[in-house]
């Protein structure tokens, strides 16, 4: 097989942007944007809050990115890039010239510092690091000269271009320790930190040594945190801010703003994003396999989706379902999977047998907590969630926890229930398996581990045709439900509001972290 591809590739991310041509751009302004909650850290390597690394975006390059208005990929750092033959080796061909923040020069050797720092073979260690599992096939990145970067891999990997152009995958400076970038990062992207007041805002300024000529438009971002999101949908129709935060708005929010504010612009999308069930398998009860298959039979998702989206959320298994999604599974086959029959009243009627078979019932009852993130759409769920678990005799009760603090939780499985929201860098099976439920993944909160089901991953991950892969990744899909490894409740759907003076903007409707890059945006005066 011919794996030789050169220069801006058609990889199959299925971006699915929705694109505004035509106008003239110009240098302007202060774009002010309502953020929803404070940043976990500015160093997007351990970030898995959406508030830190769609913030850290605007300060950092790719090797590869998205195209703004297209489904390909396109050079950003590299100008090329070429597989050989077997498929195990990618070499990129770097952009000459570029510099980071700080006036240093960006080399290959920036590339090699950062993958050994994702890999874990650097000095200094990442206190968290999420990504890590996208990696488990990259032996190494060696620096063949100053601007030619190689990927060694085990095995033939197609999707790594795909997972090398999210928003997630960023280059960083050798000469920077990783520490510094939290409080203070430094890239050679289009906007240059100015400061990171906590609680209050993150504020940015055009990079003027920026590569890509006559970029960025604007002057400077100002990230503003207002935690109430009543209050920063009232701050956006009095014309404070330039644009809500993404995906921020409910259906039945998006209607108040179009009755308030009729001039703004605003976008129903995807974002593949899932609210969905964890639970502790290592905590007694929850560790015996009957109890959570009674949690995830009582589940009725269409309740959730028709309160929380008026009923335009979606129903699905790990992968985002189709046509936004390239990989979830037909409706047909997830309706034969466990839990997912539409008739939830024979699906409690199972859940409920077994909870009898357990010593539940109604004059024994099981309490527990839900835990769930401090905000609107991690809360909301949470509380249908609970009414639902009543159904099978459990009583819960909320636990909200802050956001700063709500990663760090889950990842050391200090929680029994939860009620999480999971966003995905990109849509690629590679990135959704192996991040949230392959073995020892930082981000496998639940904790889910089958040695067989890796050895999947690792089939549809090397399969380049597509087809196949597909028709794999469904069995692995199914298969992750079936074991309730993580409970899918809804895909989410949400809308993000912006001012008519906001010119350029790209919207995606499979990924919440690759759109929101601003070189190309600008506020028309």
């Amino acid at each position: 097989m011919a794996w030789m591809i050169a220069g801006a590739s058609t990889v199959a991310l299925v971006l699915m942007p929705v694109s505004r041509v035509g106008w003239a751009a110009q240098e302007s302004g202060t774009f002010v944007w309502g953020r929803s909650g404070d940043a976990v850290s500015l160093d997007n390597a351990i970030a898995d809050d959406g508030e830190s690394g769609e913030a850290t975006v605007q300060m950092f390059d790719l090797l590869v990115r998205a195209r703004p208005g297209s489904t390909d990929v396109e050079p950003d750092l590299a100008t090329s890039w070429s597989w050989t033959e077997d498929g195990t080796e990618l070499s990129f061909k770097l952009r000459q010239g570029v510099k980071w923040h700080d006036g240093k020069p960006f080399t290959a050797a920036d590339v090699k510092c950062t993958f050994e720092l994702l890999l874990g073979k650097a000095t200094e260690k990442l206190r968290l690091n999420p990504r890590k599992a996208w990696y488990r096939n990259l032996e190494e990145v060696t620096a063949k000269s100053d601007d030619e970067a190689i990927f060694h891999m085990h095995r033939p990997q197609p999707a790594l271009i795909a997972l090398l152009a999210s928003g997630y995958s960023p280059i960083y400076p050798c000469h920077v320790p990783p520490r510094e970038l939290r409080t203070h990062p430094i890239g050679t992207g289009p906007f240059k930190f100015v400061e990171f007041k906590p609680n209050e805002r993150i504020t940015m300024v055009r990079n003027l040594d920026y590569w890509k000529p006559g970029r960025p438009y604007l002057d400077a971002i100002e990230y503003t945190i207002v935690s109430n999101r009543s209050t920063a949908i009232l701050a956006f129709v009095a014309g404070k801010f330039d644009m809500t935060w993404p995906y921020i708005l409910t259906v039945p929010l998006l209607k108040d703003i179009r009755n308030q504010a009729p001039q703004a612009i605003c976008e129903l999308r995807t974002q593949n994003g899932t609210t969905n069930l964890l639970v502790n398998r290592d905590k007694p009860p929850f560790d015996n396999a009957d109890l959570r298959r009674a949690m995830t039979l009582t589940l009725d998702r269409k309740s959730f989706i028709d309160i929380l989206s008026d009923g335009q959320a979606k129903i699905g298994g790990a992968m985002l379902p189709p046509p936004e999604g390239l990989w979830g599974m037909p409706p047909e086959l997830l309706n034969t999977i466990p839990g997912y029959d539409p008739d939830v009243q024979k699906n409690r009627r199972a859940a409920q047998e077994i909870m009898h078979k357990l010593g539940y019932g109604a004059d024994k009852r099981l309490a527990l907590k839900v835990a769930t993130r401090n905000i609107n759409s991690f809360r909301d769920p949470a509380v249908i969630l609970i009414d639902q678990l009543k159904e099978i005799y459990i009583d819960g009760e909320l636990d909200v926890v802050e956001t700063a603090n709500w990663h760090s939780k889950v990842t050391r499985k200090d929680y029994s229930v939860a009620l999480n929201g999971t966003g995905s860098g990109v849509d690629d099976p590679d990135q959704q398996f192996y991040e949230n439920y392959a073995c020892g993944s930082d981000r496998n909160y639940s904790g889910y581990c089958n040695p067989e089901l890796d050895k999947e991953f690792d089939r549809q991950s090397a399969e380049a045709d597509q087809e196949k892969r597909k028709k794999l990744v469904w069995q692995i899909d199914r298969k992750l439900q079936e074991d309730g490894a993580r409970p899918i409740i809804l895909h989410g759907i949400a809308a993000t509001c912006w001012q008519p003076q906001v010119k350029g903007l790209t919207t995606m409707v499979n990924s919440i972290y690759n759109g929101w890059r601003f070189e190309d945006i600008w506020l028309e005066k």
